[in-house]
């Protein structure tokens, strides 16, 4: 995409003044407002200060890329937006003409980035938005990957762990709407390969595999009430509140249903939020369905109790 290729960098130097019209100084200078056009067909309009641009200005590309933002000595510092000849975007901040501190990146699939940037690329805290699924990634970026601690957020289930080079690795836990909680982990796991595959690739070539060890009820918080209440007198006493979608009152920890254990292939590479969901459907339950299969396991615990 736009945001990973080389910036497009404004042509005009001092010795490469081309056509001017606006403010000098005393020297000669450019000084205060002007308008260049530049010899090869780039255009300035804005701030200048000793004969660089400095301050606000709109720098318009050849190919139709422009700047709209904060100068420093000719370079893109402080707050700007830059317009990509696809249509991209990036709105934030700049630092030595790097995208640099905190931005917003609007691609052209209408998936969108809003986090911290550093040298150019994504790094730090950030939420990367799949337009296409719904999906989110909230979480932690190293030099453009996501990669630490981080949630993936689907329409009905979400994941909670760790990510490495783009894919989930170690413990984690993947989190229902129907309202129970799958905790186990992802391990690296050797990918098959044919035999007319090379075999440097064949040893390269690994997938992380997810082993799920056992179902619990979401951890709820109950607010402490701040004085006892009388509890009212009759019939029709309130119940206390059950966990939606289980039969218990209380967290509690269960064995994994049938049709639940066993690993998950998850596929690496490309960031597509929802590479965990055609493999979930091969192990008992759907989550783009509400997860059918768990909700009748738990209709099932609750006969038996």
């Amino acid at each position: 995409m736009s945001d990973l290729g080389s910036e497009e960098l404004e042509e005009e130097r001092e010795n490469d003044l081309g056509e001017y019209e606006g403010e000098r100084n005393e020297a000669g200078e450019r000084h205060g407002h002007g308008k260049a056009r530049l010899p090869n067909g780039d255009t300035y309009e804005g701030s200048y200060e000793f004969g660089k641009r400095h301050g606000q200005g709109v720098y318009k590309f050849k190919n139709g890329a422009r700047y709209i933002g904060e100068y420093v000595k000719n370079r893109k510092h402080g707050q700007g937006t830059f317009i990509y000849p696809d249509g991209s975007r990036y709105e934030g901040e700049w630092a030595d003409d790097q995208r640099h501190g905190h931005g917003v990146y609007y691609y052209v699939n209408n998936d969108t980035y809003t986090g911290e940037w550093f040298n150019h690329q994504r790094h730090g805290q950030g939420t990367y938005f799949y337009a296409e699924t719904g999906s989110k990634y909230v979480g932690t970026w190293v030099n453009g990957q996501q990669e630490g601690a981080a949630e993936l957020i689907h329409l009905n289930h979400r994941y909670q762990g760790k990510f490495l080079n783009k894919n989930p690795v170690g413990p984690g836990k993947f989190v229902f709407d129907i309202g129970c909680e799958q905790h186990g982990e992802y391990r690296l796991t050797d990918v098959e390969r044919g035999e007319e595959e090379e075999e440097e690739e064949a040893l390269a070539a690994v997938m992380p595999k997810w082993k799920a060890t056992k179902i619990t009820e979401l951890a709820l918080w109950t607010p402490t009430l701040p004085k006892e209440q009388t509890p009212p007198e009759g019939p029709g006493q309130e119940e206390t509140p059950r966990v939606e979608g289980t039969g218990e009152d209380t967290e509690e920890s269960q064995g994994l249903p049938d049709g639940l254990e066993g690993e998950m292939e998850v596929r690496p590479g490309d960031e597509d939020a929802d590479v965990f969901r055609d493999d979930a459907r091969d192990y008992g339950y759907d989550m783009d369905q509400g997860n059918a299969s768990l909700e009748e396991e738990e209709g099932r615990q609750d006969l038996q109790d």
